[in-house]
C-alpha cells in the first residue's frame, strides 16, 4: 500500500473510440488483483454538465451511479471489472468544470483576477483530478481522458496532465497513450505513422507518453515494437500491443500477456506480484464455454446502437456464465410492433425485456409486445418505462380501462395509472433533477422477487420522473397484478408482478447498473434461468407433437 495515491494518465490518438475505457479497467483489474485500492475517472471534453439530457444516440447510455450522478458509459466498464462503486467524483465534463469556474468567479474568490483558461480552469482540472487521490481510500488513481489527442476541446486537459506530472514528480505520474496501428491490405503491412504521429501531437503539448498501448489486427512483430519505441522515445518493453479480442473479458488476459502491469508499476516504482485473477478466468471459461443456448427480445426504441444499453446487455453476460447460457440478444425496435405482427415477432423468442427510454415513440409497440408475452406465458421482464408499459397494458387489457395510460405521454388522460411523482411537479429543469440514485425497497413476503433477492429490502439505483399511480393500486392487484416492492418512506410501487404468469416481473428501478463480473444481479440471473426452462419446455412440447 502507498501512503500518497500514484497517478495514471491515458489519452488516445488518432481517433477516438479505440477502446480507452477497457484498456483502463482492465489495467485497473490487474493492478486491484495485486492488493491496490484502485479508482478511475474519466474528463469528458463535452461542454454539457452531464450525459443526462444527451439523447443515446449520441452518446450511449446514461450510467447512474450509487449517489444519483449521470454519467458516462465508461464508469459502467469500471464498476462492472473492478466491483468497486463509482461516484460524482469519477465523472468530470468540461461543462461541469466551467460551471465551477463561472461559479468561483460571481461569489469574487479569484479576488479580481482575470480568469482565464491557464491557470483557472486547469487548476479546476488538477482538482477534480486529485479530489480521489487526496480521500485516502485509494493507492492507484487511473484518469481516461476522452477525446483524441489535437481536438480543440481536450487542449486544456492535456495542458493540466503537463502541469500534474510537474507538481506530482517523478515515479508518481505517468502517461499511458493508446493509438491506432492500422493494416493496409492492399500494402499487406502495418502502418506506425498514425501512431507517431499521435505522440508527435501530444509532445508538441508539453506531454511525453510513457507507454504505448497499440491496437492492432494483427501481431505486432518484433522489430515493429523497436521502430515505434525509437520514434517515439519510450522503451521497448513499454510498447504494448492491444489485439482485437472475441470479447471485452479477454483484455485484462491480453494485458496481462504484455505485461501492461508490470511495466506501469515500475514507472510508478511501486512492488510488482502476480496478479490472481483466477475468478476472473472462471467467469470468462464459463461466458465463452456455455451449455445452452436461448433468445431474449430487447424491446427499445434506440436500438440502432448497441450503446444505448450497454449495463443491459453485459448484465446478461454476467447472468448467462452464471447459468451457463449463450444469451443472443435479439434487438426489437419497438416502433415496429403491433397487436398483428407481435406473434411473427416475438413469437420465437425465450423471453421479453421492454427496455427503458423517455418520451411517446414507439410507446404502443412496447404496450402490445407486454400484451403478446402476458398472454402467451413467455418470460418477461420490464425496467423502469418497461415497467410502466407492463402496468398500463394490464390496465387497459385486464381491468378494460381503455384510456389507461402514462401522464409524459398522455398529459390529458382521465385514467393515469402512471403520474408524473409529486416532487417533480414543480421543477423546470431537465438537467439532473430526475429522481437519481440509490433508494431502498422492501420486499413483499411470499412473493417471487424476495425469493429472486434472498432478501427482506434492497438499494437500487433509479433514473425516473414518472411512478406507478398508487390510486390504481388496489384495483390492479384485485385483478391479478401485485406491487411486492415499496418503498419504505414514500409508498411509491417498486415491482409489479404477476403471480399466476411463469415469469412477470417489472421493476421501476434499474438493476443493470449493479451487475458486475463478480457480482451477477440476481434478477438477471433469475431472467435467464426462466428463459432457459421456457425454452426447454418449448422443445419438449415440439418432441411431444412430432411423436
Amino acid at each position: 500500500m502507498t501512503t500518497t495515491a500514484k497517478y495514471i494518465f491515458v489519452t488516445g490518438g488518432v481517433t477516438s473510440s479505440l477502446g480507452k475505457g477497457i484498456i483502463a479497467a482492465s489495467l485497473a483489474k490487474l493492478l486491484q488483483a495485486q492488493g491496490y485500492r484502485v479508482t478511475i475517472q474519466k474528463l469528458d471534453p463535452y461542454i454539457n454538465v452531464d450525459p443526462g439530457t444527451l439523447n443515446p444516440y449520441e452518446h450511449g447510455e446514461c450510467y447512474v451511479t450509487e449517489d444519483g450522478a449521470e454519467t458516462d458509459l465508461d464508469l459502467g466498464h469500471y464498476e462492472r471489472f473492478l466491483n468497486v462503486p463509482t461516484s460524482q467524483a469519477n465523472n468530470v465534463t468540461t461543462g461541469r468544470i466551467y460551471q465551477s469556474v463561472i461559479q468561483k468567479e460571481r461569489r469574487g474568490e479569484f479576488l479580481g483576477k482575470t480568469v482565464q483558461v491557464v491557470p483557472h480552469i486547469t487548476d479546476e482540472i488538477k482538482e477534480r483530478i486529485q479530489m480521489l487521490g487526496k480521500s485516502g481510500d485509494y493507492d492507484i488513481v487511473i484518469t481516461e481522458i476522452g477525446g483524441t489527442v489535437g481536438d480543440i476541446e481536450s487542449l486544456p486537459y492535456i495542458e493540466a496532465v503537463r502541469q500534474l506530472r510537474w507538481d506530482l514528480g517523478e515515479n508518481n505520474g505517468i502517461v499511458i497513450h493508446l493509438t491506432l496501428v492500422p493494416y493496409l491490405s492492399a500494402a499487406g503491412e502495418l502502418k506506425t505513422k498514425p501512431t507517431q504521429h499521435s505522440v508527435k501531437t501530444l509532445m508538441e503539448s508539453g506531454v511525453q507518453a510513457d507507454i504505448l498501448v497499440c491496437r492492432t489486427e494483427h501481431q505486432l512483430p518484433k522489430e515493429l515494437r523497436r521502430k515505434l519505441a525509437l520514434f517515439c522515445n519510450v522503451k521497448e518493453e513499454a510498447v504494448i500491443q492491444s489485439i482485437d479480442a472475441s470479447t471485452i473479458y479477454d483484455v485484462p488476459n491480453l494485458m496481462l500477456e504484455e505485461g501492461l502491469d508490470k511495466v506501469v508499476l515500475k514507472k510508478l516504482n511501486l512492488k510488482s506480484i502476480v496478479p490472481d485473477i483466477s475468478k476472473w478466468n472462471e467467469f470468462v471459461h464459463r461466458h465463452k464455454n456455455p451449455k445452452y443456448e436461448i433468445t431474449i427480445g430487447l424491446i427499445g426504441k434506440y436500438v440502432e446502437l448497441q450503446d444505448s444499453y450497454k449495463s443491459i446487455l453485459e448484465a446478461f453476460i454476467h447472468a448467462g456464465a452464471v447459468n451457463e447460457v449463450k444469451v443472443n440478444i435479439e434487438s426489437v425496435h419497438s416502433e415496429y410492433i403491433n397487436h398483428d405482427n407481435a406473434k411473427l415477432k416475438l413469437g420465437h423468442l425465450d423471453g421479453v425485456l421492454v427496455a427503458p427510454g423517455f418520451g411517446e415513440r414507439g410507446i404502443e409497440g412496447k404496450i402490445d409486445a407486454v400484451k403478446y408475452v402476458r398472454e402467451n406465458n413467455v418470460p418477461f421482464f420490464g425496467i423502469c418505462l418497461g415497467m410502466q408499459m407492463a402496468v398500463i397494458e394490464f390496465a387497459r387489457n385486464v381491468l378494460k380501462i381503455e384510456d389507461a395510460d402514462s401522464i409524459e405521454m398522455s398529459p390529458d388522460t382521465k385514467s393515469p395509472v402512471i403520474n408524473l411523482m409529486e416532487e417533480q411537479k414543480s421543477i423546470t429543469d431537465k438537467g439532473g433533477t430526475m429522481r437519481l440514485g440509490a433508494w431502498d425497497c422492501d420486499l413483499k413476503i411470499g412473493s417471487a422477487i424476495r425469493d429472486i433477492y434472498k432478501a427482506e429490502s434492497i438499494s437500487e439505483r433509479h433514473r425516473h420522473r414518472y411512478e406507478f399511480n398508487s390510486d390504481y393500486k388496489e384495483q390492479i392487484e384485485a385483478a391479478g397484478m401485485k406491487a411486492t416492492g415499496l418503498n419504505p418512506e414514500t409508498g411509491l410501487v417498486e415491482i409489479v408482478e404477476i403471480p399466476e404468469h411463469p415469469w412477470f416481473i417489472g421493476v421501476q428501478y434499474h438493476p443493470e447498473y449493479k451487475s458486475t463480473v463478480a457480482n451477477p444481479h440476481p434478477l438477471f440471473v433469475a431472467f435467464v434461468k426462466a428463459g432457459l426452462n421456457f425454452n426447454k419446455k418449448q422443445k419438449s412440447a415440439k418432441m411431444a407433437q412430432n411423436d
